[in-house]
């Protein structure tokens, strides 16, 4: 099945991926400052933080390109994996904090928590952390989906409800009882597995482990659509009801989809924390999930390859716009961006060109066709005369 679902497109974009992962690192820790070709350690954590961006992207993509199904929180998962990771990180301080506890998190510490909650326990252990990264956005997206599912909850009012959600628990993660840091979220962390996540080589490490996350999410998503499994996602897509029809349990198909897609996310969420250093409730805010869903649309939607591009684009863009004049006009830029791209480009950057690729092969066969065609038939031979 991988052989057959990793075209050339793919393979090339793979091996871009895996060029990156070893370049950049090579170019920040090899080289000195003073070469021209040098990459300062700041670009390298904003470059993972692209990655990490473009892992999201993929996971939406999954689901809205080949499913039809539109989440407008799955900013929520991404947050969901980021504060695992962030537990973890916090754990690691051990009585290094302000307050020196080596049990609690400086938070609870200010907050008068007399003993660590129930929720942290375990997070000292790496391997638990990477648990909960999977578990936690896939057992929400599994109960989640398996009600609006069951419910046939779908268009315009699955996004409503999932947007609603992920507001529900920026809301929660608010509050200093909730046990997660409240408004200033999770921060100052020290090391991760052992190595200072402030160094230099921590960081190229983790721009590295975050392409190769990148690289296994497009091939797993790749393999997934091109069998048995994602030709029922793309008929659910297409016509749901005709699906149901042929016998194919339709919630089922979408809720396992929506289960690996939140996984994904989780994912990228708990490689972004440690290249950023932080976490808060903010990342629960559904614009995130609605910014998110921008850049799928922009690289095309249904193509994998351009949720990637399209994620990379718009970030890029973000960062160059909102540090200059531009920077109070931001939101009108991306607002108008998904409003030109949903008139003139619905394919996306990647999707119209595939097309376009496509009609010219197709002119290119007719007129092919046409030449070697005759214009003359055959003469018929006359009949035998009786």
């Amino acid at each position: 099945m991988t052989p057959r679902a990793l075209d050339r497109g793919s393979i090339a974009f793979l091996i871009v991926v895996a060029v990156v992962a070893i370049a950049i690192p090579i170019l920040n820790l090899a080289l000195p400052e003073s070469s021209p070709l040098h990459v300062p350690t700041y670009l390298v954590s904003l470059f993972g933080k692209y990655v990490c961006f473009a892992l999201l992207a993929l996971s939406i993509d999954l689901i809205w390109g080949y499913c039809g199904i539109l989440s407008l929180g799955h900013g929520a998962f991404f947050a969901l994996g980021g504060y695992a990771m962030g537990m973890y990180l916090m754990r690691q301080i051990g009585g290094r904090g302000v307050y020196g506890n080596p049990l609690l998190p400086d938070f609870m510490v200010f907050l008068n928590w007399k003993e660590l909650p129930l929720a942290w326990w375990g997070f000292s252990h790496f391997p638990y952390a990477m648990l909960m990264v999977l578990l936690v956005p896939g057992l929400l997206a599994l109960v989640f989906g398996w009600f609006a599912f069951r419910s046939r909850v779908t268009g315009v009012y699955f996004s409503i409800i999932t947007q609603a959600m992920t507001f529900a628990l920026m809301l929660a993660f608010f509050r200093n009882d909730f046990g997660f840091g409240g408004n200033n979220g999770l921060t100052d962390f020290k090391d991760i597995l052992g190595a200072n996540v402030q160094a230099g080589g921590t960081r190229a490490a983790l721009f590295a482990v975050s392409c190769l996350a990148l690289a296994l999410g497009y091939v797993v998503c790749r393999v997934l659509v091109s069998s048995k499994f994602g030709m029922v996602l793309i008929a659910v897509r297409d016509a749901e009801s005709r699906a149901r029809f042929l016998g194919y349990r339709v919630e089922s198909y979408k809720l396992a989809v929506f289960v690996i897609s939140a996984c994904m996310a989780g994912v990228a969420g708990a490689l972004y924390v440690p290249q950023v250093g932080i976490i808060n409730p903010g990342e629960f805010s559904p614009a995130n999930s609605i910014e998110a869903v921008i850049w799928v649309a922009v690289g095309g939607r249904g193509t994998l390859v351009g949720a990637v591009i399209g994620a990379l684009l718009v970030n890029y863009a973000k960062t160059t716009f909102t540090s200059g004049a531009l920077a109070p006009y931001w939101l009108f830029l991306l607002g108008g961006l998904f409003v030109g791209v949903t008139l003139w480009l619905p394919r996306g950057i990647v999707g119209t060109l595939s097309h376009w690729r496509a009609r010219r092969r197709a002119a290119a066969a007719e007129t092919s066709a046409t030449t070697e065609t005759p214009v003359d038939g055959p003469t018929p031979k006359p009949a035998a005369a009786e």
